[in-house]
């Protein structure tokens, strides 16, 4: 791909509205990136959401991984389709040096849910929450440059970490779409029949007991994530660590409404969030170096691989090309973002 070809700013632009309509909290964590990897971020973010939908409120099928898998194909051809999320793909896969293998892993998440998959036991969810989270989590690191395996493998515990406190926030509204990620194995060891309780999702302690037990583990992958973010490049720090804070206040939103969220679903306030903001800020200016460096999860190892051994690639000098406008749309993004109350609660 020549540089003629790279994203056009309209479709970076459409990602951006992706991101912004699609994920309040992520996008406000976005607003914290440098100007540097905030459109390949978007890129990201856009093929994400592309796929989400198309399975989830397009009906997706087989065939439908199939067509984002010819998709990917031309966009690692240097030959997207004419679609503004194709174009701006193809620009972070050749800016970045995003690998393969974290997108295929991310459309095999996704053709286990077509495919009705279902998780026996913890280590089942984790590999499911590494693909179709964990893999986010290694493509952003590649966008930073943090390709060291100890650094991406922090970021994937990240991804994961946030992948199942969606899991238990969204156990109910999951269930009732007859889709069930927490692991089987707990349901059986508390003499309940999970595909009976399927039927009739409702609240019951063990299932409060459940949502407990998952955002445990998620706590013990935020907490390793923490050494990982302190590793980053200062720069980078400030947007990392606020989407880690404000995913983890979904968490801590679940456990006040005593882990029911089966009846109800938890948010987050807009004013917990824009004091999260704040806090990720102070956080990430003081962050001391990281003192261990945790082993990689087993069912992450394989995209820890993939990232460290792609080469970074050389990146195009693109400091002053729209670099006004860029931080003006920055600015205009950050104001409007805190200003909807009502669309971020």
């Amino acid at each position: 791909m020549s540089s003629r070809e790279l994203a056009r700013p309209a479709d970076n632009a459409a990602c951006r509205e992706m991101i912004r309509t699609g994920s309040r909290s992520f996008f406000l964590a976005s607003m914290l990136l440098p100007d540097e990897i905030r459109g390949g971020a978007y890129a990201l973010y856009g093929f994400c959401r592309l796929s989400d939908d198309a399975i989830d409120v397009e009906g997706g099928s087989a065939e439908t991984v199939g067509r984002l898998r010819r998709r990917l194909d031309l966009v690692y051809a240097g030959q997207p389709s004419p679609e503004p999320v194709d174009r701006a793909l193809a620009d972070a896969v050749l800016v970045y040096g995003i690998p393969r293998a974290a997108m295929d892993a991310l459309l095999e998440g996704l053709e286990w849910d077509v495919s009705g998959r279902t998780y026996d036991s913890l280590s089942d969810v984790r590999a499911y929450a590494a693909r179709v989270a964990g893999s986010v989590g290694a493509m952003m690191a590649a966008l930073m440059s943090a390709r060291r395996p100890d650094l991406v493998a922090r970021a994937c515990d990240l991804g994961v970490a946030m992948q199942l406190t969606n899991i238990a926030r969204d156990v109910g509204e999951d269930a009732r779409a007859g889709r069930l990620y927490l692991p089987r194995d707990w349901f059986h060891e508390a003499g309940i029949d999970p595909d009976g309780w399927l039927t009739a999702p409702t609240y019951r302690p063990e299932i409060g007991a459940f949502v407990d037990r998952l955002l445990g583990v998620a706590g013990e992958l935020y907490a390793r994530a923490d050494v990982g973010i302190a590793g980053l490049a200062p720069r980078f720090r400030p947007a990392i660590f606020a989407a880690r804070h404000l995913y983890a206040a979904i968490g801590a939103r679940v456990a006040a409404n005593k882990f029911d969220s089966v009846s109800t679903r938890a948010r987050v306030s807009f004013a917990r969030k824009t004091g999260l903001i704040a806090l990720a800020v102070s956080r990430a200016a003081r962050t001391p170096p990281p003192s261990f460096a945790p082993p990689p999860s087993p069912e992450t190892r394989f995209l820890v691989e993939a990232v460290s051994a792609t080469p970074a690639v050389r990146r195009p000098d693109r400091a002053g090309r729209g670099r006004v406008e860029s931080d003006l749309i920055w600015t205009l993004d950050l104001f409007s973002s805190l200003g909807r109350r009502p669309q971020v609660q």
